[in-house]
């Protein structure tokens, strides 16, 4: 099986420009292709993954990725898949992002000479002059085909301000600059930045009167047709200080059981053949499969003793005497008490298990957490500093969900 061919089996593609020349150069290992990653945080986060996956892939098979981080796109926003407008980055924050990024990419791709490359757009869209980029580029977009982008048409009940507007332009300049200075034939991105791709060949198209290709990846979404990556709490992020391995392997541990087998072709490296022997396991068999995905994904992610620390944590928890020293847990100083105990609530944010007393006390009130195994419904509940140490308890949130709280 081809590179290419083994990709379509995965179900990562989803549109391609050119089939038999985008097959052609991966297979051949002739792809000098980029990805863009815009700094909105200091941690890339899930809906990053499969393209941080599909880079090594390709690398793997020869290719050079240029992982393209938007700096300079960054201080515009894009507008693909937004309600609204995003928060304006300072400058200081976007190079913060920007050197969070790098770190968390260097577990999938190498870099180096004749390797994969990382790249800012800074670097060239913050030197443009503004009318000389207008007669340089002006004229090879047509407005009417702009407001067609769906990235736009969703837009334009709220109101689509001119800066975003400037968006394709911007990122369509990065291939056209990228395919001049280094190299770069192809770009492939998620799904909802087909638009802003084609923009992209069709300037260089028009400017340099060569072809350029683009392929996007299919979004990861689960059974229902949501994004998956999100949380209750929020994003599932890569950095282990914004979600901590064991709460990376939870939730790809918990996914459905329709979208498991979906999750482990287009995102893990375990071969096809074994994957496709899943096919028809049910019951006690599929939670064997969730295993099997969350313990290959928390390996890549976080290395392979993380993983397996995850993993018997979980299994631990479900386990008569079983050792549950990697479940996540936090210390509390005496200070963190009020008259010698501390509130549930209160208890429950500093945990980090839920964003808020509000969202604490809803949970609470549904019968939703338990402390050591005794279920908590009385939202003016509190734990004593008797409880509290040795040991300590054991919270519970929903069904899956432990976190292990004790004096230090």
């Amino acid at each position: 099986m081809t590179c290419y061919e083994e990709l379509k089996a995965r179900g990562l593609i989803a549109q391609v420009t050119n089939e038999e020349e985008i097959s052609k150069m991966i297979n051949a290992g002739k792809a000098v292709f980029y990805i863009g990653f815009d700094p909105t945080a200091d941690s890339l986060h899930v809906g990053h993954f499969m393209a941080l996956c599909l880079m090594k892939r390709l690398q793997m098979a020869g290719n050079r990725p240029i992982a393209l981080i938007g700096g300079g796109t960054g201080m515009i926003g894009d507008p693909s898949g937004r309600s609204d407008m995003r928060t304006m980055m300072t400058p200081e924050t976007i190079q913060h992002n920007c050197d969070c990024f790098k770190k968390q990419m260097e577990r999938f791709i190498e870099f180096g000479e004749g390797k994969a490359r990382m790249l800012n757009n800074a670097d060239w869209l913050l030197k443009l002059n503004y009318v000389e980029l207008l007669r340089e580029v002006g004229a090879c977009f047509s407005v009417n085909n702009m407001l067609r982008a769906e990235c736009y048409k969703q837009r334009m009940e709220k109101g689509l301000s001119f800066l975003e507007f400037n968006y394709m332009i911007m990122q369509s300049y990065d291939f056209y600059h990228m395919f001049q200075h280094y190299g770069c034939n192809m770009q492939f991105g998620g799904d909802d930045q087909w638009s802003n791709m084609l923009g992209g060949t069709e300037l260089i198209r028009r400017k340099l009167g060569k072809d350029a290709h683009a392929m996007t990846i299919t979004l990861l979404l689960n059974s229902e047709g949501k994004k998956m990556g999100k949380t209750q709490s929020g994003a599932v992020w890569l950095d282990p200080n914004k979600t901590a391995p064991y709460e990376f392997y939870q939730y790809w541990r918990n996914v459905g059981d329709a979208d498991v087998l979906k999750c482990l072709r287009m995102l893990t490296f375990l071969p096809l053949e074994q994957i496709d022997e899943m096919d028809h396991w049910e019951g006690a068999q599929l939670n064997t499969a969730k295993e099997i995905l969350a313990f290959e994904l928390t390996k890549l992610v976080h290395g392979e003793e993380e993983a397996g620390k995850a993993q018997q944590a979980a299994r631990a928890l479900f386990a008569q005497g079983g050792d549950k020293s990697n479940v996540p847990a936090t210390g509390l100083a005496s200070d963190d008490l009020t008259d010698g105990k501390i509130a549930l609530l209160d208890l429950m944010v500093k945990c980090g298990l839920t964003p808020s007393r509000s969202e604490a006390r809803r949970l609470v009130q549904q019968g939703g957490v338990e402390v050591d195994g005794v279920k908590i419904t009385d939202i003016a509940a509190a734990l004593t500093e008797q409880q509290l140490s040795g040991e300590g308890v054991m919270l519970k949130k929903g069904k899956k969900v432990f976190h292990r709280v004790s004096l230090i």
